[in-house]
């Protein structure tokens, strides 16, 4: 994943490629690459790293960057990568060659079903350079361009999206057509600049909004075929579709939303991928491995406790946290606010692990938090999204996310990646103490690695949760129960809510409403249930009700398995099963697309709310 830029043109194509690149370097990377093709051969440079070293490269090989192009150089494309399936290193950025080198390809997204392509290619004597799931699309281009009916490379890549299960933004180079880029996508966003004899193509505006306004948001399921003067877009099955050309009248900061209305709902889209970044680097060989965490058996000898310290969303990830660890681990946990926890006298020594939590690693609060814990010699392990931020650089120990850029104030990407980080943690912990055993682990890692699939069936569905809250946006209160970690995820389901949309909204453990609080619920009330938890559910279905008895109307949100159980809500919305214990990260996305069509219906500016920052450096 990360950011797409290819041309066609008269243009010099490489200072075009990476002028693109380097807009494009806010959403975050680790590696950048270029190619293009000359003499109907196909040039590729790529470097681990920042596009400033891929320009050095570009330099050493002996093109030019600025000024007048080759004009032997006909079409191009570069890709800066944030690492999802295999590490960063020169051989596992984009672009990525087919081995008979006719094929090239950039690639956003997430390849599922790419072990088992792999391992058909390999049979079929295809070899691979890299671990990458964008390898396999190459190759597989490649195995069917050189089908004796085929001989297209439109053709060809037509048929591999057929055998692809996944997500992509997926733009093509063949060495035989040095006249046309292949576009193709599905749940990854593919913007095309039409220019006056040149077109563009890019994941974000910004990439060519220097060079054109005019532009055409490629739908999902589209396939285009780019030239220099012309541009077709085809359905999957080859067919020919109409499009409509839009022009682009906004501001810079506006332009980065790539094709989104708000950035808050492109970094939902985002949170799969996200998710996966975070997580399955971590996961290898059947273990997990937390870099910059050297937790063993001798270290948690000298744990006795662990606290979680954070602030709002983050705050909500600690109570998931503490709920894990106690129960998987056995070992005691107190999840406390930042900005409580430095006057609270906490009791915290040399045998306590304090966990800060921040998307930023600059939270003032927080950070003063971790300093105290430091200050009464607790080891300190830090979860952030920013590397070299405050927080990472004072804490004994860091746990990146790989979120990449937020730009909305409401934390959705990074909730559920720092959700990702705390499962790991959870997770690693409990086998080095003999809690959980090999067969349990390694099934807890299959159940992680599979959350991003499922995470994009519920966007898939997001009409849904559209059609509900364009009936109840006039909501004046909305309360949220739950149970065990059902709870942890109506409290940040509310917060979410009341960040955009400015409803008043609380959330309570599903069993205590009863001692008071039910006495606001009247005709008409609006209560959301999550109920995920199987020794739970028929609680649930108890205060469910016990509301709607007062006249609530209740949308609830349940497995596929609860599919059957008594309809006592008047709405239910279902997410995939996946284990219980991992249901929080399912359950917060149609919170989150509920909080952000309530406010969209309100007309509230979404991305920047009254009153909130995005990183809070003020005590």
């Amino acid at each position: 994943m990360c950011g797409i830029v290819g041309y066609i043109g008269d243009r010099n194509i490489l200072e075009v490629l990476l002028g693109g690149l380097t807009h494009l370097e806010y959403r975050g990377y680790d590696s950048a690459g270029v190619t293009f093709i000359k003499n109907d051969n196909i040039e590729l440079i790529k470097r681990k790293g920042r596009v400033d070293e891929l320009k050095a490269a570009v330099k050493e090989a002996g093109f030019q960057i600025y000024g007048e192009g080759d004009p032997d150089i006909t079409v191009g494309m570069g890709h800066t990568r944030w690492a999802t399936h295999g590490v960063p290193s020169d051989v596992n950025s984009h672009p990525h060659l087919s081995m008979d080198k006719k094929i090239c390809v950039v690639h956003n997204g997430i390849i599922e079903n790419y072990s088992e392509l792999r391992k058909f290619l390999t049979r079929k004597g295809y070899t691979f350079v890299s671990d990458t799931d964008t390898e396999v699309a190459a190759q597989l281009i490649e195995y069917y361009y050189e089908q004796e009916d085929c001989g297209d490379v439109f053709k060809a890549v037509c048929s591999a999206l057929k055998d692809i299960i996944g997500s992509y933004a997926l733009v093509v180079l063949c060495s035989d057509y040095p006249d046309r880029l292949i576009c193709a996508k599905k749940d990854n966003p593919i913007v095309v600049g039409i220019g006056k004899n040149e077109n563009f193509v890019a994941s974000d505006v910004t990439a060519l909004i220097e060079y054109t306004r005019d532009v055409l948001y490629l739908e999902d399921n589209s396939i285009l075929i780019m030239k220099k003067d012309s541009i077709e877009v085809y359905d999957v099955h080859g067919d020919p579709v109409e499009y409509k050309i839009s022009h682009v009248d906004w501001s810079a900061d506006a332009a980065q939303k790539g094709g989104y209305e708000h950035y808050m709902m492109k970094e939902m889209f985002e949170e799969p991928a996200a998710f996966e970044a975070t997580v399955n680097p971590r996961i290898k060989d059947g273990d997990i491995l937390l870099e910059h965490f050297p937790i063993d058996g001798k270290f948690l000898e000298g744990i006795d406790k662990v606290n979680f310290v954070a602030c709002g969303t983050a705050y909500h990830a600690g109570c998931v946290g503490k709920y894990l660890i106690e129960k998987l681990c056995r070992i005691p946990v107190i999840c406390g606010v930042a900005s409580e926890f430095i006057y609270s006298d906490p009791l915290v020594d040399s045998r306590t692990l304090t966990i800060v939590v921040s998307q930023s690693g600059e939270t003032i609060d927080t950070l003063n938090a971790m300093r105290e814990a430091q200050s009464r010699g607790s080891k300190t392990l830090a979860i952030v999204n920013v590397i070299g931020s405050t927080i990472a650089r004072e804490a004994d120990y860091v746990l990146y996310t790989a979120a990449g850029p937020e730009i909305s104030v409401a934390s959705t990407k990074a909730y559920t990646t720092q959700l990702g980080c705390v499962y790991l943690i959870a997770l690693k912990i409990a086998h080095i103490l003999g809690k959980i055993d090999d067969q349990a682990y390694v099934r807890y890692q299959e159940e992680l690695k599979a959350i991003p699939g499922k995470l994009n069936r519920i966007l898939a569905k997001q009409n849904e949760i559209q059609k509900f809250a364009t009936q109840h946006f006039n909501a004046e209160s909305i309360f949220f129960i739950g149970r065990g970690l059902d709870y942890y995820l109506s409290m940040e389901a509310s917060l979410k809510l009341k960040e955009i949309s400015y409803i008043h909204s609380e959330a309570y453990p599903g069993g205590e409403l009863k001692h008071g609080t039910i006495a606001l619920i009247e005709e008409g009330t609006l209560v959301v249930c999550p109920i995920t938890q199987d020794n739970l559910a028929h609680k649930m279905i108890s205060n469910i009700t016990e509301v709607k008895s007062r006249g609530a109307t209740v949308l609830s949100i349940i497995p596929e398995r609860f599919d059957s159980m008594e309809p006592a809500s008047d709405v239910r919305f279902t997410i995939p099963d996946c284990d219980e214990l991992m249901t929080p990260i399912l359950g917060v996305l149609p919170c989150q697309l509920f909080a952000y069509y309530m406010a969209v219906n309100k007309g509230c500016d979404v991305d920047k709310p009254r009153n909130l920052a995005k990183s809070v450096t003020v005590e």
